[in-house]
């Protein structure tokens, strides 16, 4: 098995390196990741100017590809022939912090592993949900093993076609979990805050600011199943229709 492994939080992130470790053991594993943050980018690709790509190596020496595109173009480019063997799952992560509920449109994380899907490769993104305001350095053990179970479900049983994998792992040891739960999302709640400021000259700038998100605890969601100790598995679909809302705009006259 061939297994592309990415993030948006570039490719010195631990958690990128935690995770390739942790897929090595299932097959030969490709890293091909962003050379900077793109956190929060959401579905990019980059179709006005040319792609730069070069070879590094991880903290562990092992190789690595690394691109100034975004996290959706470090899967495109490899699927579209960059890297010549075959591909046969992405994996991405592992992100810091949890991709939950509205998360999902926002996160690079998520839409890397989309762009796989769209391309017609199984894809799964997987994100830690660490403790607000933790100093020091994350452990991303128990993510990356969950990751590792999660696809090596995925490559004996299947997905249906065009879904995401969204995994999002509570900050615990493996021994502390729950237990894994197939989840729904939930609803985020965001605090955003819109910070004024000036420049040295006078000239207004804007920060979007403001506290961390929290989310409604119900169960069955990817924030109850967090919030209870379980990995939250939400399988997400690409084709976004709102089929009820269709009925009700056929009755409209134009």
């Amino acid at each position: 098995m061939h297994i592309l492994v990415t993030n948006d939080d570039g490719v010195t992130a631990p958690g990128l390196l935690a995770l390739a470790q942790e897929m090595r053991k299932l097959g030969k594993v490709t890293v091909f990741a962003p050379d900077k943050n793109w956190s929060a980018s959401g579905h990019v690709k980059t179709m006005e100017r040319p792609l730069r790509v070069k070879e590094t190596v991880l903290a562990d020496g092992m190789a690595a590809f690394t691109s100034d595109g975004a996290p959706s173009d470090c899967v495109a480019l490899p699927l579209l022939g960059l890297v010549e063997e075959q591909i046969d799952l992405v994996v991405s992560g592992i992100n810091p912090n949890a991709n939950i509920g509205h998360d999902v449109t926002y996160s690079g994380t998520v839409t890397a592993a989309m762009e796989a899907v769209i391309a017609g490769v199984k894809g799964i993104a997987v994100s830690l949900d660490s403790p607000e305001g933790f100093k020091g350095l994350l452990d991303y053990s128990c993510a990356a093993s969950v990751a590792r179970r999660v696809a090596e479900k995925v490559m004996a049983d299947g997905i249906p076609e065009g879904v995401v994998m969204n995994v999002n792992v509570p900050y615990l040891k493996e021994n502390e979990l729950k237990g894994y739960m197939v989840t729904r999302q939930g609803l985020r709640v965001y605090r955003d805050a819109l910070d004024v400021r000036s420049d040295p000259r006078g000239k207004p700038y804007y920060w979007i600011g403001g506290e961390a998100p929290t989310g409604v605890d119900e169960p069955g969601t990817d924030f109850g199943a967090l919030r209870a100790g379980y990995v939250s598995i939400t399988p997400l679909q690409l084709d976004l229709t709102h089929h009820k809302a269709m009925d009700v705009l056929k009755k409209w006259k134009f």
